[in-house]
């Protein structure tokens, strides 16, 4: 993310930002990949979705901190190509988001983007049939802030730049006011979703149409 300030203009559509910070030579891999340097528009940060390291991404990620929170969250939901009907593949996800009090925890020395998104984040990459599912918890609002509750949401598909999508968003929050709903951009659809309880968790469901209303995709 810029800044808070910046954050809250990039991710929700105008209203949250999403970004990251990649190993150098990860992020030059990916901007020669990509034929189109503007895919996506400015997302300072978007880089932090190579921040894995050497780990093998699977379709299912564990965030940090999940067995000590409540209320627990299942994020699940299908990729789907331009066309979205086809699923996709491969396709790699990175969340983020706040603790219980709204902030973005630290565990000290931290070098690259958890600096600013804080260490409850996670990554997964797609299976075959463009399924994708994060356990989480449900993130608390910024301290002081009428900013709503919010979950970040980056994305990477094989052969092009990271870009981000529409941040997840409580249909429930009472924050998320109808003049905040009409600015949102529906950046791979719509991330707005009522979480509802499903063999035991509050379960999130999304389906994700990659480029859908997303600058310069192509």
């Amino acid at each position: 993310m810029h800044s808070k300030k910046l954050i809250c203009l990039l991710g929700i559509s105008i209203l949250l930002g999403s970004c990251g910070e990649p190993s150098k030579s990860k992020a030059q891999t990916s901007s020669k990949s990509e034929p189109d340097s503007l895919l996506g528009g400015p997302c300072e940060g978007c880089e932090a979705i190579y921040e894995y390291g050497s780990r093998n991404l699977l379709a299912v990620d564990t965030l940090p901190d999940f067995s000590a929170n409540s209320p627990k969250l299942k994020v699940t939901g299908t990729v789907f190509k331009n066309d979205g009907k086809t699923p996709a593949g491969g396709v790699i996800l990175y969340i983020y988001h706040t603790n219980r009090k709204g902030i973005y925890p630290k565990k000290g020395g931290e070098t690259d983007w958890s600096r600013r998104h804080g260490y409850i984040r996670g990554w997964v990459k797609t299976n075959n049939n463009g399924k994708y599912t994060f356990y989480t918890f449900r993130p608390a609002h910024y301290p002081n802030s009428s900013i709503p509750e919010h979950i970040h949401i980056i994305v990477k598909e094989p052969e092009r730049k990271e870009y981000y999508l529409d941040d997840f968003l409580f249909d429930d929050d009472p924050l998320l006011t109808k003049e905040k709903r009409q600015r949102l951009q529906n950046r791979g659809g719509s991330g707005v979703g009522l979480p509802k309880s499903q063999d035991g968790i509050l379960t999130f469901n999304r389906n994700i149409i990659l480029g859908m209303n997303i600058p310069n995709y192509r």
